[in-house]
Parts: structure tokens; sequence; C-alpha cells
């Protein structure tokens, strides 16, 4: 029963019907001598760490042959079990790091809250750690309760130089979940089952919420039907609304339905970018206890909040809704990469030319499953949209996430995106008492890694990507030489195998009564959408000023090609609007 989430605590078998058996719900198969559940009805379970809180056999009654019966005993003995779970919260025994629970002072007098102190654990090994893994420390003394997280798990990630290299597992907490509209329906629809459930069982279905901040974002529906004109947006955004508007009302009455749930509509943004702008706290307050934030999301480049010091992963949807039901996550303490940057990018040199080059260093090392973390006064020359850029590729070298701790260029950021300064004084004030801010004017404590790399930032040349998968940097001095080869070689990642005699190839095709004609390497699609572009200002200034003085030189793109851009958010639109002029759209 303890297992169980206070918020299903009415459900102690955790039926409902109309859903495939789930085989995490129980540790061991039923007996081979036993008949096996009926498929109608399953044991609510999103991770093996949600357990069915009762024995596969009560009372001698072969429980999944008689569902109706059994949901009767249910309804018979909720406020049995609610006396029971009340008597057991009352005797919750004393927090086991409640020595460290500190006071954090406001500079006019009064406090900012209580929190978790690192410092007073008084513990040399605690200042060797990595910052990214002080925040799984600092989540697991927090939600340390000796049951579903441990002592031996805080003292594993204390002695995280011995223990990493041993792939032990431990439980971690993730203060948020991030949801994308295709993903995130799944996990509405599950909480809307589990409140008909309630119902069915005669209790009060509104106590079916999930237990952490849930914020959804609808970016993943638009597709473009309609370019190359002004009314592009508006056409587009018509028919999204058109295709979905079953989802996207049910994603309406979740968000009111539901506590602890944000939907941010469509036409709002990329995720990562409303994500990084909007939704991200840096650090929480929740009932007067300060701790960091941290986010999984169920779309793999969630990673890009890292560049703004908020350790964020994505995650499959089974995982995204245990954490949404307060369930920890076990996962491998993970070995760390400790990148060193240093110099300052030339004139001309984007942040994708150096992600690119970020990612081909990273991908030659092999650092999968690992936490990346960068450092190193390179670091301090580095935008937050260029840091965010290159965590954002996390999932392309291989990593579980590309770490920037805090320090003051975020708070500027954050001040930016227009966050209160007090938020932004009760950030700094606590990350430094917990040890988990950088000062870039200061002397740097060495911290231990598990393996090291450097760059100069100096040495990065400018590049694209391709031509096939984006992490395939091809220096842009090169680019012919390289696309003439592509042709040559056999299939592959970068190969397309044309016979020598049909590379100049040409085929002539009419387009709306115009005549044209396509050979090898023309452009068919011109597309700004990616998310690890879309959301940096330097790279779209760039983008929108070449737009513009291609215009006003008389250049004109074929009319066969199709163009689209999608803006990070409603800032990149406004300031391309203000500074690049409205050729850039057409």
């Amino acid at each position: 029963l303890l297992a169980v989430s206070t918020s299903l605590s009415t459900i102690p078998f955790a039926f409902y019907p109309r859903c495939p058996l789930s085989r995490t719900a129980s540790s061991s198969s039923p007996p081979s001598s036993v008949p096996r559940p009926d498929r109608s009805f399953r044991c609510l379970s999103f991770s093996t760490a949600l357990r069915c809180s009762v024995p596969r056999r009560s009372h001698g009654v072969r429980w999944w042959s008689h569902p109706p019966s059994v949901r009767a005993q249910i309804r018979t003995g909720a406020p049995l079990i609610e006396r029971f779970q009340r008597r057991i919260a009352t005797k919750t025994p004393e927090h086991a790091f409640k020595r460290i629970l500190t006071s954090l002072p406001k500079p006019g007098g009064g406090e900012f809250g209580k929190f978790y102190s690192l410092p007073v654990l008084n513990d040399p090994r605690v200042e060797r750690l990595p910052y990214s893994i002080r925040i799984l420390l600092e989540s697991a003394i927090r939600n340390c309760d000796n049951f579903l997280v441990t002592k031996d798990d805080v003292d594993k990630i204390i002695d995280w130089e011995n223990t990493s290299p041993k792939q032990v597992e431990i439980p971690f907490k993730p203060a948020r979940v991030l949801l994308q509209d295709f993903t995130g329906v799944p996990a509405v629809v599950d909480l809307a089952c589990m409140r008909d459930a309630m119902k069915d069982l005669g209790s009060n279905p509104e106590k079916i919420n999930p237990l952490v901040p849930v914020d959804l974002v609808v970016d993943h529906s638009v597709q473009v039907d309609v370019a190359r004109n002004e009314n592009a947006l508006q056409a587009n955004m018509e028919l999204e609304f058109h295709r979905n508007k079953e989802r996207f009302a049910f994603l309406k009455w979740g968000s009111t339905a539901f506590n602890n749930m944000l939907v941010v509509p469509p036409g709002s943004g990329i995720v990562h970018q409303v994500n990084l702008e909007y939704l991200g706290r840096v650090v929480f307050n929740t009932d007067g206890i300060l701790y960091p934030d941290s986010v999984v999301g169920t779309d793999s480049h969630t990673t890009m909040i890292d560049g703004l010091g908020v350790a964020g992963w994505g995650v499959g949807g089974i995982e995204a809704e245990a954490a949404m039901l307060g369930q920890p996550m076990s996962m491998v303490l993970p070995g760390v990469v400790g990148f060193k940057l240093t110099g300052q990018l030339r004139d001309g040199v984007t942040a994708t030319d150096l992600v690119l080059t970020v990612t081909q260093t990273l991908r030659k090392h092999g650092v999968v499953g690992r936490f990346v973390e960068f450092y190193g006064e390179g670091v301090a020359r580095l935008s937050l949209a260029d840091r965010a850029t290159i965590a954002n590729m996390s999932p392309e070298y291989g990593a579980t996430m590309g770490f920037f701790p805090v320090d003051y260029l975020t708070l500027q950021y954050l001040r930016l995106t227009g966050r209160s300064d007090e938020m932004v004084s009760m950030i700094e004030a606590y990350l430094r008492a917990n040890k988990m801010f950088v000062d870039y004017n200061e002397p740097q404590q060495e911290r231990a890694y598990t393996s090291y790399l450097q760059l100069d930032l100096a040495d990065v040349e400018t590049s694209v990507a391709g031509p096939k998968r984006p992490h395939d940097r091809v220096p842009l001095k090169d680019m012919k030489a390289d696309w003439h080869a592509c042709l040559d070689n056999k299939v592959g990642f970068k190969g397309f195998a044309v016979p020598r005699e049909a590379q100049d190839t040409v085929v002539a095709f009419s387009f709306h009564g115009i005549p044209a004609e396509l050979k090898h390497g023309s452009v068919v699609i011109a597309a700004i959408t990616s998310c690890t572009n879309t959301s940096n200002p330097s790279v779209m200034l760039g983008a929108g000023l070449v737009a513009k003085k291609a215009c006003e030189l008389g250049l004109e793109v074929k009319p066969w090609i199709k163009t689209s851009l999608a803006p990070g958010s409603g800032v990149v639109t406004k300031y391309l609007l203000k500074r690049c002029a409205r050729c850039i759209f057409i």
C-alpha cells in the first residue's frame, strides 16, 4: 500500500476496464496452475517502481477471475484502507537528513525558505562532485524516505567517483515533467481513465492528479500545407485546428480538470524554446522548501534546457507517467565527461558550426549513457542561446545530457526573459549557498570527471551538416568536393552510389506552367524548422540578414522550392520582423 501514490489511495487494487494487461504490475508471474488474468482488466502500473499493492491471491480468492466481486470488496474496504493510511501518515519517521535542513536568508531580512544544504554534510567527496551529479545528490537527500529512496542510495551518489564505474543503480525523482502533444495525449488519457476508475469504485475522481508539475506544449501538430505567401501561418494554423479539433478539445479539458498541469496552446512556439523562456524554474520553492529544477520530457531534445543549468533529458512515455505519479525512476549512476572550452569563437563562426564540431568530438570519444559537463573560461564567452544549442544536440552525440552549470550569464538570461528580480535573487542565493553556482571570475575548484576533453573555440570553422545525418560535419570549404564524393560513394550515410555517367542528368518538368529543371544537388525544400537552430538569435538573425540582402540584390527563390520557417517562440518572430523585414518570410 505504501508504494502507491497518495492520489490513488482509494484504489488498493487499481483496476480499470478496456486496457491491456500490464506485465509490470507484479514482480512475478502467476503460477502456471492459476489461470492468467482477464485481458480486459489490468493493474495500474507505470514502471516497475509502482507495484500492485495486493497479493495475487487474497483470502483464497482468484481475483482476476472475478473482477466484479473484487471491485465490490474494494468499495467496502476503501474506508478501512484510508483510516489505515492516515494512521501510518501520523507515524511518519523523522527525515533522515533533517539535520542539514538550513534556512536561506533574504538580503533585506526574513528568509526565502529552507533547503537541504550539501555543504553542511561536511564531506570532502561532495566538493569534488560534478555539478550535474550534485543535482542528483540533492534530489536523493530531499526525497530520502528509506523506502523508495534510501540512505544507501544517497551514499552511492556521494561516493560517485568509486560507484559510477560499477554501474550501480539509483532512484531519481525529477522536479517536473515536460510533454509535447503527440506523446502527451496518451498520458492525459491515462489520467482520465484513472478518474473513470475512481468514479466506478465509488470514490472521488478529482483525487487523481499529477503529483509533480506537468507542462504540455502543443507544437508537433503543425505541417506546412501553404507556403510562399504572407498568409501561410494563418492558413496552416486553421488547418491544424481543423485536423486536431478533438485532440485539442481534450487537452483543453485536461488543462482545467487536473491540478499541477499546464497546457501551452498551439502557435506558441517550439516546446524546447518555450521551456527555456518560460517554463524553466531553475530553482523551485514549494511549501517553503527550495530545490533545483530538473525535468524529464517525452522528446529527445528536452536536453536543450541543460543550457539553462536545469538537469533534463528525454524519456519514454511509461517513465514520464511514473514521474507524473511521484514515482522515482531507476537509473544507472552515470559517468560524467568533463569538456573544457577555452578561447573564443572567431567572427562569422556560428553556434551551428560549434555544435557540429562538439558533436563530432563527442561521438568519436563515446559518451552514450553519460552526462557531459562543460566548463572552462570558454563557457563564460558563450551566450546562453549558444549553450542551449550545444545541449540540444545531446541525442546526436549520444549523451544523456550536455550540462552547463548556472553562472552570471544564466541570471542575465532569466531577467531578459521576464523572471522577476526577486526570483532571480532567490535562484542566485540558493545556488551559491548549495555550491551549485559557477563564478568564472573566481578561482575554480578542481572537480572529478570520468574522462576529460578540451576544445579551443578559436579552432572552430564554418561548416555544414549532411548530406543525410544532421551530425555529419563538413567544412564549408570542402562542401563541393564532399558532395561529389558522396555521389560516387556506395549507398550509406555518406553515399548515393550514382553512376558517373548519370551524375550530370537533367530532368525537365513544368511547375504551374513554368518550365523548370532538376539535377543532382538541386534545392527543393528550404526549411528552418529545427529546434536546434530556431531558438538561437544570432543564427536566426544571420539567416534573416542574408535573406534581406539577397532580396535587395534581386535574387529570387525558384517558384517550385517549398520554403518554411518555424520560429522557436513569438520572440523570434518579433525580432526578425523588426530587423530583417518581410522578405525573409517569402
